[in-house]
């Protein structure tokens, strides 16, 4: 059986227990939690700053039964204090995360490789696999440049995010995918996307954050993409669809996300 995450973006404008409720009434069976703010309009939800707020997080996720797959996001900037991340690890520990999202936001590539396997080392503490997920807009903007940071980190525990829109915006290619060791591909992100590429750096990032399509709405090869990750990994369904938030609510969204997602590859 597949195993669907909801992750946050789809629906963050709910802080984490309204999330986890959400996710167990559309039959998700796992959850990503956005700790971590990415942009100062969006919102974050520091779970190791509010002990209220984890409390009720870990409430929701023994009455539901869900788990956290992954905890979000670590930018990996030039002035990044890799020991700062400590008390985000305890957190995504103590919610049981497996997975910790970081971003390339380092131009100078071999620092980055540098801060990526000290950022293993921390969280290979905590039983928590770093991932870096790529984007067409930054340095690292494909699979073959997420792969080469990773082999230079050189760190057994780190791994790389698919995400079924950037590997469709960047030069990224299915023989790559076949290449890749399958223990670097843990889970991947799931969406759909208008066929037509967006020609500016504002049309990419709009569509990633604000609309995106359920899985089987848009026209991404998706299929031919989930044929060639590894099998049985879990599909995080990250699918912002801000318009759709507005007149009909997170939950639809949530709703309409897996149920594309099932159509395609299964229950």
């Amino acid at each position: 059986m597949t195993v669907f995450s909801l992750a946050h973006l789809t629906v963050l404008s709910l802080a984490p227990p309204e999330m986890i409720d959400v996710a167990a009434r559309c039959g998700y069976r796992s959850v990503g939690l956005r700790l971590i703010a990415v942009t100062a309009e969006s919102p974050g939800y520091p779970l190791m700053n509010d002990k209220a707020m984890m409390r009720q997080t870990k409430a929701r996720l023994a009455d539901t039964g869900l788990h956290v797959l992954d905890i979000e996001l670590v930018k990996i900037t030039p002035g990044i204090d890799v020991a700062a991340l400590e008390p985000i690890l305890t957190a995504g520990a103590e919610l049981g995360a497996r997975h910790v999202i970081v971003a390339p936001y380092d131009p100078d590539l071999s620092r980055l490789a540098d801060r990526l396997a000290a950022i293993a080392d921390l969280a290979a503490r905590y039983g928590i696999m770093p991932v870096m997920e790529f984007f067409p807009w930054t340095n690292v903007s494909n699979l073959h440049k997420a792969r080469a940071i990773v082999e230079t980190a050189g760190r057994a525990n780190a791994g790389i995010l698919v995400d079924t829109l950037h590997f469709d915006r960047s030069d990224s290619s299915l023989a790559e995918l076949d290449d890749m060791p399958s223990h670097s591909l843990p889970f991947f992100h799931f969406c759909d996307a208008p066929a037509e590429k967006p020609g500016t750096v504002e049309g990419l990032l709009h569509t990633a954050r604000a609309e995106r399509l359920p899985p089987g709405d848009g026209g991404i090869d998706l299929c031919a993409i989930a044929a060639h990750l590894p099998k049985h990994i879990p599909v995080a369904l990250e699918v912002p669809m801000d318009a759709l938030t507005r007149e009909r609510g997170p939950e639809e969204v949530a709703r309409r996300a897996i149920a594309g997602a099932k159509r395609l590859l299964g229950d």
